[in-house]
């Protein structure tokens, strides 16, 4: 049993890297330590309490954590820091000889991790085989920002070549309906306006409960006091006519998508064991640009795949070149312990990689750009966010055009009318008009 006097004044600071699964789940895990009697630290107050919630979708994502946790310790010297998430899951041994790490936990223990707090000063690792995790904990985070973010699903069941995200997340399993649109109405009560759906594989939803994302999208859609509602990530194979034709008529979806491609050569795709092809994700991008001209299409892509030649390359650009989607999200591969496609040859160079990554970012500035002249001048609906620094307020359309506007506090976290215009000073968002 835990003995909570020990958490009596104690301060607790949290770090969150990767997906923003993982930020709505720090969120979870904050309010557990809240609910115990230990405050959140104000910006540069010395913590008693670290807790860093870790990503391990890249080697790049490793070295931010051991980064991360290297500056953590030098920043609160005196601190029990924790390591959980992904990176803690999968290689808890490498985590916990980083100096300063006291306490590494598994995905299975991160939900109730007070439990583990007995006794700060003893260094240990708690983790479970990934096999034995099996339940799902509703998250609702809100960060520093406007938006939350509603945990709908996790873990994977599809084991593509290159990903270790089912060996750090186990089987696929989801809340049910009711639990998540309680947790969307609570959102609402606090004042939130956007809700991000988010997953590990989000489309997926429903395996576990004998429910369906369609079901999932209807029940929150009918939530008072949310306005707008974003799809974070959803494979293409999972985006069906059903979900398209609803968000185009949603009271309150946003016309945004986030698909990834991963490559546009079938060839890598099959390397890759996706289960989809070239053919089914131009359907998709062509039936939502059909029924949402306006709508804003982010891709995932990854470049270097082993096995991936230059002709490979060649038909991806030319592919991606081809669809009307509107920015591109480019990782070069990553090498990962006890996945498949290490067994793939020949591997592509690193130089090799840089060069394919700079010449898919370059077409993805074009497409970027692109998309926003086209609603330059058109009505639109943002809502502003808080700001960190300087005299200026950020927020975006539904259609995720970043916008910026003189700081006015009576418009943060509400929805303004306005007109998009011209571009900023630094050509990152697009300057507004108040129509309201």
């Amino acid at each position: 049993m835990t003995d909570h006097s020990i958490f009596k004044n104690k301060v607790a600071a949290y770090y969150t890297l990767g997906c923003k699964l993982n930020f709505a789940e720090t969120s979870t895990i904050g309010r557990e330590l809240v609910s115990h009697g230990i405050r959140t630290a104000r910006s540069g107050e010395k913590a008693d309490i670290c807790v860093i919630n870790t990503c391990s979708v890249t080697e790049l994502a490793d070295k931010k954590c051991r980064q991360l946790i290297r500056r953590v310790h030098k920043q609160h010297p005196e601190a029990f820091v924790i390591a959980t998430g992904c990176y803690a899951q999968l290689k808890p041994e490498e985590v916990a000889r980083i100096e300063g790490v006291d306490l590494v936990l598994g995905a299975a223990q991160k939900a109730n991790l007070t439990q583990y707090l007995n006794q700060l000063e003893h260094k240990r690792i708690v983790t479970s085989p990934v096999k034995e995790l099996r339940s799902f904990v509703p998250s609702c985070s809100a960060g520093d920002r406007t938006r939350y973010f509603l945990k709908v699903q996790d873990g994977c069941d599809y084991f593509c070549s290159y990903c270790t995200i089912p060996l750090a997340r186990g089987r696929s399993r989801n809340g049910t309906v009711a639990e998540l649109t309680a947790q969307a109405e609570q959102a609402a009560r606090d004042g939130g306006k956007e809700i991000v759906i988010t997953g590990v594989n989000t489309g997926d939803f429903g395996k576990s409960t004998g429910e369906t994302f369609p079901d999932l999208l209807r029940a929150l859609d009918r939530v008072e006091g949310i306005a707008r509602y974003r799809i974070s990530s959803i494979e293409p194979n999972l985006l069906t006519d059903e979900v398209i034709d609803f968000v185009s008529h949603s009271r309150r979806f946003a016309p945004h998508f986030h698909i990834p491609l991963q490559s546009g050569s079938d060839e890598v795709l099959k390397l890759m064991r996706r289960r989809y092809d070239t053919a089914l994700f131009r359907r998709r991008i062509e039936t939502v640009k059909q029924r949402l001209p306006d709508a804003f299409i982010g891709v995932d892509v990854i470049v270097g795949f082993r096995g991936e030649t230059d002709a490979c390359f060649e038909s991806c650009r030319t592919f991606i070149e081809s669809l009307p989607v509107s920015q591109l999200h480019v990782f070069s591969y990553s090498e990962r312990p006890g996945t498949q496609a290490l067994n793939i040859m020949p591997a592509v160079s690193p130089a090799t990689r840089h060069a394919r990554s700079k010449s898919l970012l370059d077409v993805s500035e074009r497409k970027w750009r692109g998309f926003y002249e086209t609603q330059r001048g058109r009505s639109a609906e943002v809502l502003f966010e808080h700001a960190r620094k300087g005299k200026f307020m950020y927020g975006y359309t539904a259609g995720y055009v970043k916008t910026e506007a003189p700081y006015d506090e009576a418009r943060i976290n509400r929805i303004s009318a306005v007109r998009p215009d011209g571009w900023n000073e630094d050509h990152t968002a697009l300057t507004v008009t108040f129509l309201d």
